[in-house]
């Protein structure tokens, strides 16, 4: 007989969050317990999500599951950074701050994201890495229920805590913007955390609102269409047509301003399982977190983060398909068929070739799209836990996260994004430099490295300025570039959906 391993119990000394104190095992005896071993960098952590909140849901009143936050990088040990993680990604259980792995090591945890199974009398008796597990997590969970029930361990009640969205509502203006796209009729932004566009002059004056604020997946006219957690968008000046990465649904949408419309071109709304390259009609093809947009001609190139893949799109046909990654998270380079990345979450070109901000590698990668199609490493170390802040040359360059590139007039604008700062980067030596941010988080504005960011994911250059997406102040600053001076934008009327009745648009 295998013999029962009891699930060692929780650190009581460590930070906790969505709790107003630390949580014991002892104290959900009777309940079923799922440990979530997850970091906030990771797109397969942030992919079981919506299937934990389900079973949360179906069994609230005899099933806890408690996240175990082992950081994968330096920025993401920090309490406070954790808390806007909840508050982004809207998770209602509670978190304990797993400091320097202990928990991780106690539960001989290998991989991002694992799920530990506790039983209602506290023994370990499942484990599941990876994402996709959510039909065989339930099975499980009912089976486990029912064998309770019979032997009488069960103790049906429902568990309430108090959530950091409770203390810390997003009521700002903007909630965790994820892309800001500067365009010759104003300036985009996804208002990521609030699940809508809006287009504003670049004095601030909201000229869209364009989603209601409310997450789903609807099309129809600007005030009844819906999103969810849309990122990076790319600008069709002459059709005056808006292309969006809408994140969380996996799919492309096409905003039409003419006819103030919004529609699905690409992605059936579930997410894609497979990452091996392939492809097929725009709306019958599941996508995977699609994260930026950069298009070329009559061709849309796309970020896509879950599958660790650069996608492209033929807005003449339809059709969509891989353009260049076998689907394994790494850094590799040579042909289109032969590399891969890492969650890819930034993109840019210069017409010859794409960059790519590789975020869970660190680097910024080239992607040919003429002749000799090659993909290269730019700056970075190329591997999954070669990060820092160090600025040089090539492959001695280190990043932390980075999540946002922009080409200008023969450099590269990175969101160094773990290190609250901006970058500038020459793709063709791969020199990288500190521009902008004194690496501390927060909000201040003035000059250069005398200025702070929180977490900047978004960039775009229009003539002499460059708008930046400062994620976590819920924040859009601008950058004078002959001066490097840095202001807050405001926006005249905007406030967060609910909040006020949005201007008469």
């Amino acid at each position: 007989m295998i013999p029962r391993v009891r699930a060692p119990e929780l650190p009581q000394n460590y930070s906790w969050l969505n709790t107003e104190k630390p949580l014991s095992l002892k104290q959900f005896k009777g309940r079923v317990v799922i440990l979530d071993f997850w970091t906030y960098c990771c797109i397969n952590c942030l992919h079981i999500l919506p299937n934990l909140k389900y079973l949360e849901q179906k069994y609230k009143d005899s099933l806890t599951v408690i996240g175990v936050h082992s950081a994968k990088f330096d920025n993401e040990k920090e309490t406070e950074n954790i808390r806007q993680a909840i508050l982004r990604y809207d998770i209602e259980h509670p978190v304990v701050v797993d400091s320097n792995f202990r928990v991780w090591e106690e539960y001989a945890v290998r991989a991002w994201p694992t799920l530990i199974i506790i039983d209602p009398e506290g023994y370990v008796i499942g484990q599941i890495s990876g994402e996709g597990n959510r039909d065989t997590l339930d099975e499980l969970i009912q089976k486990v229920i029912q064998q309770h029930q019979e032997k009488g361990t069960i103790n049906f009640q429902e568990f309430s805590l108090t959530l950091e969205k409770q203390r810390q509502p997003l009521i700002t203006p903007l909630a965790f913007p994820g892309k800001v796209l500067a365009t010759p009729i104003g300036l985009f932004i996804a208002d990521s955390g609030h699940h809508r566009l809006i287009l504003s002059s670049f004095d601030g004056e909201i000229l869209h609102l364009i989603g209601t604020g409310k997450s789903g997946l609807t099309n129809g006219a600007f005030n009844e269409a819906q999103f969810f957690a849309p990122q990076g968008m790319a600008f069709d000046a002459e059709n005056q047509i808006l292309y969006v990465a809408d994140t969380e649904n996996h799919t492309l949408r096409r905003v039409d301003l003419k006819r103030q419309v919004v529609e699905a071109i690409a992605g059936t709304g579930e997410q894609s399982r497979n990452i091996r390259p392939h492809g097929g009609a725009g709306l019958e093809t599941a996508l995977n977190s699609p994260w930026d947009l950069v298009k070329v001609g009559n061709t849309l190139f796309i970020a896509m983060a879950g599958p660790h893949q650069i996608w492209e799109m033929d807005l003449e046909t339809g059709i969509i398909k891989t353009y260049a990654g076998i689907g394994a998270e790494a850094c590799i380079d040579g042909s289109l068929t032969e590399s891969a990345f890492a969650q890819p979450s930034g993109i840019s070109t210069d017409g010859n070739e794409l960059y790519i901000a590789d975020s869970e590698v660190s680097s910024i990668r080239g992607v040919g799209i003429v002749e000799p199609y090659q993909v290269r490493t730019v700056c970075g170390s190329g591997g999954l836990f070669g990060f820092g802040d160090v600025n040089g040359q090539g492959e001695d360059v280190r990043l932390q996260h980075c999540l946002g590139v922009e080409y200008a007039q023969n450099f590269l604008w990175v969101a160094d994004t773990y290190n609250h700062k901006i970058k500038l980067v020459s793709p063709s030596t791969g020199n990288c430099q500190t521009v902008l941010g004194d690496g501390t988080s927060g909000l201040q504005d003035g000059q250069g490295k005398n200025t702070r960011f929180f977490e900047p994911s978004g960039l775009s250059v229009l003539s002499s300025h460059l708008y930046i997406a400062d994620t976590n102040n819920h924040a859009i600053r601008r950058v004078h570039l002959n001066t490097l001076e840095v202001t807050r934008l405001e926006f005249i009327g905007l406030c967060a959906p609910d909040v006020c009745i949005p201007p008469n648009l």
